[in-house]
């Protein structure tokens, strides 16, 4: 299995490493509960350093990146980060990708550690234009910092201000401990943040600096347990959960995200056929009334009869209540229907609720 620049750090801190996609990461160090909660009440470091990085860069660079997402960058300011679905030609999902825009002609994208390769290839297999397409993965370790105290705690190590980098901008020149980082005000939990770029030969002072600047304001390094729990109890996607190959981003919720107005993008034509005959699926939460957890791919029932599929089921430590996302039959996606989630072969009732769960705390 592959690993972090932290692996060790990891180790130290008790970390129960798991097989995550090919990488050893931990799961959780004292427990997912007590880790999902303190990132809630203060604050949660994350090693994300499997993430993938694709550097894009020459003069048609924003043409061709308009041209592969369903959002759209054209006009966007110098450091902001755009959010977007990649899509194949029938609509389904590449992958949900992070886009940061240095300059027209200068990109940064991140994508999920599972999907690095294959996006590299995509972005390759449709390269247009005169642009530069490195993945430069190895060039990177990342941290994310998340909960109400992060800005604190962070303010600590940087003499750059914080209070004045905006939700989905960032800062590529940054010094943290004196070495240099790019920050921007991000992160997968519903929680205000930040996730930070640095080398990986940087990665463990500025880890440790971390814990330690955060030690009195309640900061606890989390593993990736919490992390599911956080994005899910949010209603933030996660690739082959709530969106795959198989679903599309409308189906998913994401239309905000999805520019039908673009003059082109892979996948658009599906997508507005789609729109044109109604989306047939969509994303709902819902809540359990009778015992019982839901997990992913379990089956959803009404009245005897398959409707769906859970995407993402667990019991959430903030609600104290077990709920899921589902992906349902359109028709069946009204706030406050009961329907059965099949759980060992069992129907368990349920009722469908609306999302997200969690309330986010983001900053403006």
């Amino acid at each position: 299995m592959k690993r972090t620049p932290l692996y060790e750090k990891h180790c130290l801190l008790g970390g129960k490493m798991i097989d995550f996609g090919g990488w050893e990461l931990p799961v959780q160090y004292t427990g997912i509960l007590e880790e999902h909660r303190q990132v809630r009440k203060a604050g949660g470091l994350f090693d994300v350093s499997h993430m993938g990085e694709i550097h894009v860069s020459g003069s048609d660079s924003e043409n061709y990146i308009q041209r592969l997402i369903t959002n759209n960058i054209v006009g966007a300011k110098e450091y902001k980060v755009i959010y977007s679905p990649l899509c194949y030609p029938d609509g389904g999902v590449v992958d949900d990708l992070l886009v940061y825009k240095y300059s027209d002609t200068d990109f940064l994208i991140i994508v999920n550690a599972g999907n690095t390769d294959k996006d590299f290839e995509w972005f390759l297999q449709n390269a247009a234009g005169k642009v530069t397409i490195e993945n430069v993965s190895s060039q990177y370790a990342q941290l994310a910092i998340q909960g109400p105290k992060a800005e604190t705690v962070l303010q600590k190590l940087t003499g750059s201000s914080l209070q004045a980098l905006k939700f989905f901008t960032f800062d590529p020149n940054v010094q943290i401990c004196t070495k240099k980082a790019i920050i921007s005000r991000t992160g997968y939990t519903g929680e205000d943040g930040f996730e930070i770029y640095i080398s990986p030969e940087d990665a463990g002072l500025i880890w440790d600096s971390l814990l330690e600047a955060g030690k009195d304001e309640g900061l606890i390094p989390v593993g990736l347990g919490a992390r599911d729990t956080l994005r899910f109890e949010a209603a933030l996607p996660l690739y082959g959960h709530e969106i795959s190959e198989n679903i599309t981003p409308l189906e998913a919720g994401l239309g905000k995200f999805v520019k039908l107005d673009k003059e082109f993008f892979i996948g658009k034509d599906a997508l507005a056929k789609q729109v044109e005959q109604g989306v047939p699926r969509k994303l709902i939460g819902f809540e359990m009334t009778e015992r019982g957890i839901p997990r992913s791919h379990y089956e959803v029932q009404a009245n005897g009869r398959e409707i769906g599929f859970v995407t993402t089921g667990s019991f959430s430590p903030s609600l104290d209540k077990n709920i899921g996302l589902a992906l349902l039959n359109s028709d069946n996606c009204s706030e406050g229907n009961e329907v059965d989630i099949i759980i060992r072969g069992k129907p368990v009732r349920a009722k469908t609720i609306g999302i997200p769960f969690y309330q986010k705390k983001y900053k403006g």
